[in-house]
């Protein structure tokens, strides 16, 4: 069932040669319909119909070029695909955030890790492989483009939008991860886009709020935040996707971000980058920008800036006006806005749309959720895990000593306890939730002193697992308690970051960090403590002095 072909030449090297199909779609285009070519909407599948018949009035109204797809399901998604198919005069192009896969904004499909536990693997080629399945999903669904990988070099544990969307700190390993998740999708056909170019990951504002800023040299810029992005480049990636931050040091123009700065987009990115592929701007209704340039003044600089793909306006048809009155005013080269155009246009035709074919909605759910992919899932994890602390003998301890195993941040017993206590027939189990109280945490630990090893899991539960744990004060001192005990094993179901909130724990006798709390992580904890599975992974950040970037033993 599942098949990924590479395709015969890669859409850098067609965007450059003539195309009949391209020619002979811009030559029945008008200029406001050329325009609008360059623009992305916003589209759901959960919020009802009269929200998605609006959407399919902007197609049929404004000809736009395409959709980007964010919450919902995989069935409504594709029939909607359908019917704005039908809608619009040029087939559209879709798009979707799918940094790990359609699970990041779509219910009832497959999650792969996040990209800070695929940071941990030593193997890129399994990397590869889940750009790949991502792709045949992608395709499965009608969509020709992911806004992914994320490229950012997170060096700011506190980063508050990017942090485990990143690959980790280090520079060298974000570009070669990226580059092979990048591979594997375009080798299956659909379209990628690194972001968030020059470099989001030293930031402690989230542009979707405000507008960040980059404060630093154009030398440190050159030689960290802009690498990955280079590589990728190097290595033919076919898009980018600029961010919304004020980097002084390239653009000295006040509360202006990147997005809209001609400098930073037509003279770093295509012009000192040499960067031919579809230039992608973050979204336009993000706050880092509508608060200093409303109603459509931002689409019209981000257009005069260099973008190709205007991404979510808020109001696209005020937009593609004003930008029709500043090509009428000869703000921009025509030949520029042309090329543009059909720029978008050769994507369109690359990805198959010259050809276009309804998606088929019969085993829809079976095809996204097939075998090959669950296991990779699975293979991916067992690769990420990082063992920080302990030794074989260390992380087994007694089949039959009298075994604590404890779950800290849920109230119900997790699949890891589950897994862990058929190895261990005298074993009781525990939850911890978050805010358990103080009297409740000694009367526990008070118990615990009465068996021979414990098993601690610390988990994450929620959607986005942050740097710090959302545990009371209480919550995380028990932990160091019950990791300073005599036989302790703690695995961490949530961010590396959290680490360095739990003082104490470096004190247990084994220590290994999951990264998330999903379920595939949780078996393959267990299977690195019962000696099923060696741990290879490598921390891709560095938490503190004690656990630095590359820290990971093989037991």
């Amino acid at each position: 069932m599942f098949s990924a072909v590479a395709q015969q030449e890669t859409y850098i090297q067609a965007v450059s040669q003539q195309n009949h199909w391209v020619d002979s779609v811009f030559k029945h285009l008008n200029r406001k319909q050329k325009i609008a070519q360059l623009f992305f909407v916003r589209a759901h599948t959960n919020k009802g119909k009269a929200y998605e018949d609006s959407v399919g009035r902007v197609i049929d109204d404004q000809h736009i070029g395409g959709l980007v797809f964010f919450q919902g399901g995989p069935g409504r998604q594709a029939s909607l695909i359908n019917t704005y198919q039908k809608i619009s005069k040029v087939p559209l192009m879709i798009a979707m955030d799918g940094e790990w896969g359609l699970g990041m904004r779509l219910d009832s499909t497959i999650s792969y890790p996040y990209q800070m536990t695929l940071g941990a693997i030593q193997d890129n080629t399994l990397i590869y492989k889940m750009g790949q399945q991502v792709a045949y999903d992608y395709k499965r669904l009608g969509m020709q483009m992911n806004f992914g990988p994320d490229m950012d070099v997170n060096n700011n544990p506190n980063n508050p939008v990017i942090n485990y969307r990143s690959f980790g700190d280090n520079k060298y390993n974000v570009a070669q991860k990226g580059i092979a998740y990048m591979k594997g999708m375009q080798d299956g056909g659909i379209l990628t886009t690194a972001k968030h170019f020059p470099g989001h990951g030293d930031t402690n504002v989230d542009s979707h709020l405000e507008l960040p800023l980059l404060p630093f040299t154009r030398k440190r810029l050159d030689s960290l935040e802009e690498y990955p992005f280079r590589e990728a480049i190097k290595a033919g990636i076919s898009g980018v996707m600029v961010a919304h931050m004020s980097i002084p040091a390239l653009d000295s123009t006040k509360n202006q971000p990147s997005t809209l700065s001609r400098k930073i987009v037509t003279g770093i990115l295509k012009d000192s980058l040499g960067f031919k592929g579809l230039v992608v701007s973050d979204a336009m209704e993000m706050k880092a920008v509508t608060k200093y340039y409303p109603n459509g003044e931002a689409e019209v600089k981000a257009f005069l800036a260099g973008n190709d793909i205007i991404e979510l306006s808020e109001n696209s048809e005020n937009a593609i006006l004003k930008i029709k009155k500043a090509i009428r005013q000869g703000k921009i080269p025509i030949a520029e806005f042309n090329a543009r155009v059909k720029k978008v246009l050769a994507a369109k035709y690359w990805s198959g749309l010259n050809n276009y074919h309804e998606v088929s909605t019969v085993n829809l759910l079976e095809d996204l959720n097939r075998k090959s992919a669950k296991d990779l899932v699975q293979e991916l994890s067992d690769a990420a895990v990082t063992a920080l602390k302990g030794s074989a003998s260390s992380f087994r301890l007694n089949p039959f000593g009298k075994t604590a195993i404890v779950s800290v941040g849920v109230s119900t017993f997790t699949l890891f306890q589950k897994e862990l206590a058929i190895w261990y027939p005298d074993c009781h189990l525990f939850t911890i939730d978050k805010n358990t109280s103080l009297a409740q945490l000694n009367q526990t630990l008070a118990m615990l002193k009465d068996y021979d090893q414990v098993f601690m899991s610390i988990n994450d539960t929620r959607t986005r697992p942050q740097s710090s744990l959302d545990y009371s004060f209480a919550v995380k001192s028990f932990i160091g308690s019950v990791a300073g005990f005599k036989n302790s094993v703690v695995s961490v179901f949530a961010n590396p970051y959290t680490i360095a909130g739990l003082p104490g724990i470096e004190k247990s006798g084994a220590l290994i960090v999951c990264y998330q709390m999903s379920d595939e992580l949780q078996r393959a904890a267990v299977k690195v403590i019962t000696g099923g599975l060696k741990p290879m992974g490598k921390l891709p950040v560095t938490i503190n002095s004690l656990f630095v970037n590359g820290a990971g033993m093989a037991l």
